[in-house]
């Protein structure tokens, strides 16, 4: 299987954090292709070769910021971010749509997407704006 993900501009010569422009914090990295599954009108925004950083910050607006400090706020993109929203039912699992109150109401959910993901059966590299897999996200048990 060809992996088309090993050459991602964003993850060649950039640092793997850097501080969000709005409230000053270090995030990670994530992959041009990642902003560009979650924006909702890709063709309308240019996105230029440069690293891409992911903000979790409940508080700030920011979702994804660039080595030259641009950013793409919450109103930008098609997807609502989880650790952006208040709805309960917000699925942190974008995958296979899971949410906190079904992880927590039935425990045989990890268990299935810890398997999909083993099996490379999940799309969180493009399904999750993150960029990253969920299962650090699940409630404790």
């Amino acid at each position: 299987m060809n992996d088309c993900c090993t050459n991602d501009v964003t993850s060649v010569n950039n640092p793997k954090s850097h501080t969000c422009p709005v409230n000053g914090k270090a995030y990670s990295t994530v992959k041009r292709k990642t902003i560009l599954h979650h924006l909702k009108q890709p063709w309308n925004k240019s996105l230029t070769e440069q690293g891409y950083y992911f903000c979790s910050d409940p508080t700030c607006n920011v979702v994804y910021f660039g080595m030259d400090n641009t950013i793409i706020n919450a109103d930008s993109l098609r997807t609502n971010v989880w650790q952006k929203s208040a709805l309960e039912d917000q699925p942190f699992c974008y995958c296979f749509g899971v949410t906190k109150k079904l992880a927590q109401a039935d425990k045989n959910i990890k268990k299935f997407v810890l398997e999909q993901t083993k099996t490379a059966s999940c799309s969180c590299e493009t399904s999750n704006p993150s960029g990253r897999c969920c299962l650090k996200d699940f409630p404790a048990e």
